[in-house]
């Protein structure tokens, strides 16, 4: 059975509690808050599968406790090859449209150059109303969009039908 890692980073607590649901979903998943239970880039290497969650913030970053993260990342590059990696991440798709959950698209390049499989748990834009998004690849976002200000009636739901697909997609 994989081993599934869920790094995520949340300051308004929705990216957290989607987090948590995906925990539930994956037997045996350990989910690594960035703020609390991060320690270092070996702790990626622990996992085969990451679920990478990040909010969105100012121009399309990452959370805050991502911020560090991937900067040794990007000059430590750490191999990744063999990695499965989806991303999921919250927005606000009608007051920050224009570069609605962004985050996981600059996220999918980092984890990508480094060797990763990111070609995971892609979801559809349809349902959604925004300007732009660098997560939007090929007519998709490259992992799950939750909105909780103007859709929360769906998450639940989203994040359901998204681990099944993942657990479907990954062979999990």
């Amino acid at each position: 059975m994989a081993n599934v890692g869920i790094f995520v980073g949340s300051s308004s607590g929705v990216t957290q509690e989607a987090a948590e649901q995906l925990e539930e979903l994956f037997d045996g998943a350990e989910l690594i808050n960035m703020e609390e239970d991060y320690d270092d880039l070996g702790q990626f290497e622990e996992f085969d599968v990451l679920l990478i969650g990040s909010s969105t913030w100012g121009q399309g970053d990452p959370q805050r406790d991502w911020v560090d993260p991937l900067y040794e990342m990007e000059n430590e590059e750490p191999d990744f090859s063999g990695k499965k990696v989806a991303f999921f991440g919250a927005g606000d798709q009608d007051t920050h449209g224009e570069e609605f959950i962004s985050a996981l698209g600059k996220m999918k390049d980092v984890f990508s150059k480094l060797g990763a499989d990111t070609e995971y748990g892609y979801w559809p834009t349809e349902g959604y109303t925004y300007k732009f998004s660098r997560a939007e690849k090929d007519g998709k976002f490259c992992g799950l969009a939750i909105d909780n200000v103007n859709q929360a009636d769906l998450t639940e739901e989203r994040i359901s039908t998204w681990a099944e697909q993942l657990k479907s997609e990954m062979g999990i």
